[in-house]
């Protein structure tokens, strides 16, 4: 069974000169935007394999030099896979630890007995699992008064100064730009310092410890002793890093991204896979460094970039246009800057359907989606109970509307993700009817009081009760089945899948398995659609999303395995719209609304009422899970309108997905 088919998603075939030049030569010119060095992988396992070849030779160089090698370590998820590595090749007796000493690159401050560690994390990943001395072990005097904080700093410096300073930092780049506990705003002088966790470092450090709240304040080395360290190596993965590493890398260095910091150094190395690397100049602008490899795709790209750059639309651009912005390549290709317009233009405006379904008895040369058969089975996909209409609802109404016979699945419960307040909100109008509707049992009275004992004494970061995840997730099923009736959904064509992996009644969820698999792979082969909907949120910050999709993917793999015929007439579409919208060269469809379309998009969302103000997971964006639809969907309109198509009020984006696999009948990548 294949639990990670999302990750071989490779919307973009990039040319592998672009992200591994063959010399220097090539390398000056597609690397000129980049101010410090940056390394590009294929995949994050070729990352992590370069990363650990670098860490074993400076080991080796300097215990052989000087008989230690000093390192600094951090605690990121993205180091994980690093330490992962170099255990493997301790035990296979690549490399030897006895002669390394560690130095831990932050440490939570204040902390209470039972609170996190980073220094626990580090030994229970790494330490504890090779044969570092203990006494080789560093990490700051958790135990020191906050009068005596500076004093203790320094002495943490000391200690480093001590051993010879520091030869290696091992780190991630933070989703923040932060490096180490360094945020925003870090000074490039910056020492050893106690500092405020920012709001997204603290999401990532609760999903990483299973927290409900993390820790607020930390002590930090500061980017003054990173950069005082002989070597530096920092790594980021996946496209969610994409837009931090381009800051970090092209952008000038500043205090807004501590990791940009990293141009100052002579000895910085950043190591990426392509997902993280996607927006640096040379793999998504590379006309501008070098000659390119043209395809379709790539070309709308250019093109929209190009309509951005003039502020013109499509069908104005001139030669002139793409000779100034150095895309005069691309017009000699094709002839003329006309002919690019022409086919630029055609390209996008086939992408624009109001059938999502297929129109019936019509044309479809030119549609994203074919006419017969008419009308279709579809199944929706959604995540969490309320996916479906935030990313797509405009899209969902329409295939009903067009008399589609449509199912919505519902993955997990979303029991975790109501709070307690609506909870309490239920169990008061629950008691207040009881009488009247034949309630009054001691049963029922036992188990209400039961709840509201757990709720007055709950604590932050305790786990819900059985009972009280239980009538969450019928909080949330409710809200979904208002949803679909209002959209016109049959009750009987509502599916709440309640995926094992999630129900661990915590942040931190349980790997994907066969059971979870089998439960989507036996509605799938019930309903035998004619079209599948599924997210393609690949940088979701919370992961479930995308374990999400991987379920729905290895079960499409096993039934065409399985030699299921009827998936030939199966296409899969991948919405996204709960944290980002797809890219125009992406698209495949787009399905535009009206006002009054948009409007009646934002009221089904409304029907998910734990979802609205006090949601626990809203994230650090201000807006509402509807407001922020509408935004990205008024968005997606308006870039089709500044390239001169149709301007409609919003519209909702899709790609097709092509399942990766050498079978004879469906043999196609993205």
């Amino acid at each position: 069974m294949k639990t990670n088919l999302s990750s071989q998603i490779k919307l973009d075939l990039v040319p592998k000169r672009y992200y591994a030049p063959e010399n220097k030569i090539e390398y000056a010119s597609l690397c000129r935007e980049e101010k410090v060095f940056t390394h590009i992988s294929e995949t994050t396992d070729d990352g992590v394999k370069l990363l650990a070849d670098e860490v074993v030779a400076t080991i080796k160089k300097n215990v052989e030099k000087k008989g230690k090698c000093v390192i600094a370590l951090g605690t990121g998820n993205s180091v994980l896979p690093v330490y992962a590595e170099l255990i493997n090749r301790y035990e296979n007796k690549k490399v030897d630890f006895a002669d390394v000493v560690v130095f831990n690159l932050f440490e939570f401050y204040p902390t209470e007995a039972g609170a996190p560690s980073t220094l626990d994390r580090l030994n229970n990943l790494l330490l504890s699992k090779v044969n570092i001395k203990p006494e080789n072990v560093h990490s700051f005097n958790q135990e020191v008064e906050k009068a005596d904080l500076y004093e203790g700093c320094r002495a943490y410096e000391a200690e480093i100064d001590a051993c010879g300073g520091l030869d290696l930092v091992l780190c991630e780049i933070g989703a923040a730009g932060n490096l180490a506990f360094n945020a925003p705003g870090s000074q490039f002088s910056s020492a050893c310092r106690m500092t405020l966790i920012d709001s997204v470092t603290r999401r990532s450090v609760s999903s990483a410890y299973d927290l409900d709240v993390a820790p607020a304040t930390a002590i930090t080395l500061g980017i003054g002793n990173i950069l005082a360290a002989k070597k530096v190596l920092a790594m980021a993965w996946g496209e969610n890093q994409a837009k931090i590493v381009k800051a970090a890398v092209e952008d000038k260095a500043s205090e807004t991204v501590p990791a940009s910091f990293l141009q100052m150094h002579r000895n910085a190395k950043v190591v990426v896979d392509l997902s993280a690397a996607e927006r640096l100049t040379r793999i998504c602008h590379p006309w501008l460094v070098t000659s390119c490899e043209w395809n379709n795709k790539m070309i709308r790209r250019a093109i929209a970039w190009l309509c951005e750059k003039t502020g013109k639309p499509i069908l104005k651009l001139t030669s002139n246009d793409y000779n100034e912005y150095g895309l005069n390549e691309l017009a000699a290709q094709f002839g003329s800057a006309y002919n690019v317009n022409i086919k630029v233009f055609n390209d996008i405006q086939h992408t624009i359907t109001g059938w999502p379904g297929g129109k019936p008895d019509a044309d479809d040369t030119d549609r994203p989606e074919r006419a017969k058969p008419y009308p279709k089975r579809v199944i929706v996909f959604s995540p969490h109970p309320d996916d479906d209409v935030i990313s797509m609802g405009g899209t969902l109404k329409r295939l009903v509307d067009q008399k589609h016979d449509v199912h919505v699945a519902y993955e997990t419960s979303g029991n975790i993700a109501v709070g307690d307040e609506d909870m309490f909100r239920y169990i008061l109008v629950m008691d207040q009817i009881k009488k009247e509707f034949g309630l009054d049992t001691e049963l029922y009275n036992q188990k209400s009081e039961e709840i509201k004992k757990f709720l007055a004494a709950k604590h932050p970061g305790d786990v819900d009760s059985l009972d009280l995840r239980m009538l969450k997730g019928r909080i949330r099923r409710a809200e979904a089945k208002t949803a679909c009736n209002w959209m016109g959904v049959k009750p009987e064509n509502v599916h709440h899948l309640a995926l094992p992996f999630y129900e661990t009644g915590t942040i931190k969820k349980g790997d994907l398995s066969e059971r979870d698999v089998k439960i989507v792979k036996d509605l799938i082969s019930s309903v035998k659609p004619h079209q599948i909907f599924v997210a393609g949120d690949l940088a979701d910050p919370h992961g479930t999303h995308r374990v999400c999709t991987d379920a729905v993917l290895a079960a499409i793999d096993e039934l065409l395995d399985d030699g299921a015929e009827w998936m030939k007439e199966c296409r899969i579409w991948m919405y996204r719209g709960a944290w980002a919208e797809w890219e125009i060269d992406h698209i495949e469809m787009a399905v535009p609304m009206s006002p009054e379309q948009l409007r009646f998009k934002r009221n089904t969302i409304l029907k998910h009422q734990s979802q609205m103000e006090n949601a626990p997971f809203l994230g650090d964006d201000d807006r509402l899970f509807w407001q922020r639809a509408e935004d990205r969907n008024r968005a997606t309109a308006q870039l089709y309108s500044s390239l001169g198509l149709a301007s409609y009020e919003a519209m909702e984006a899709f790609v097709e997905y092509h399942p990766i696999r050498k079978k004879n009948f469906y043999q196609h990548t993205i």
